[in-house]
Parts: structure tokens; sequence; C-alpha cells
């Protein structure tokens, strides 16, 4: 079942690469500010499934989401849940931060991020 999260989808793959020429300023910072330097290998905009996570570990088994104000309204936010849900069935955990927690708590998030990607490698 493993490969199969990770089956080839290019049209996903062609998106994935465009969302990463392309971050967010708050995925920058926290890609090339944290993330990028972090002990455990992280990937950004990583296919899986048919979804396409902004940050994926997979030492720790861990997705990193980083959410902008379209994930607050009632469809996306119900997206989010079925998709986090689908994502803790291959025992991968979701973490979500909103823009705001990265332009006001930077450290704490990656203290947590940190904190939780070590408690998870087995």
């Amino acid at each position: 079942m493993q490969n199969r999260i990770f089956d080839k989808n290019s049209e996903l793959y062609s998106r994935a690469n465009e969302m990463r020429r392309n971050m967010t300023r708050h995925e920058r910072h926290l890609w090339f500010d944290f993330l990028a330097h972090h002990k455990y290998r992280w990937r950004r905009q990583q296919v899986i499934n048919n979804y396409i996570a902004d940050f994926y570990c997979a030492k720790a088994r861990l997705v990193v989401e980083l959410d902008g104000s379209q994930h607050y309204d009632e469809g996306d936010m119900l997206y989010d849940e079925r998709r986090t849900e689908k994502m803790a069935g291959y025992d991968i955990l979701v973490l979500r931060f909103s823009n705001l927690e990265i332009d006001t708590r930077f450290l704490d998030v990656c203290e947590t991020i940190d904190y939780v990607a070590t408690t998870r490698v087995k």
C-alpha cells in the first residue's frame, strides 16, 4: 500500500512542480529558514495519493500544511478534514499552521515541527 500513495499522476506532479517554483511568502520562509536545514529531509509540494502536501518528511511520516485565509471557509475546511483523515490512514500525521502563526510565532512553529518530527521517527 505504501507505494500506492506515491503513484505517479502526471497532472498532479506538474502542478506540484509549479507550486514549488511559486511558493507563497510563508512557505518560502518556513522552507528556507527552517525545513531546508532540518535534521531530517523534507520535500516541498509532495504528491501523496491525490493530494499535494506543502511539506513532507518521509522519515517522520509527517506533513506540514500552511493555511491561508482560503482554508477557513466551510467547504475548504471539510476538504482539509477529509484529506487529513486520508493521510492518517497511511500513518501520516498532518500538522496545520496558519499564515498568521508563521508571521507571529515562527520559532514556536519550528519548535513544534521539530518536536513532533523527532518523536515520530522510529
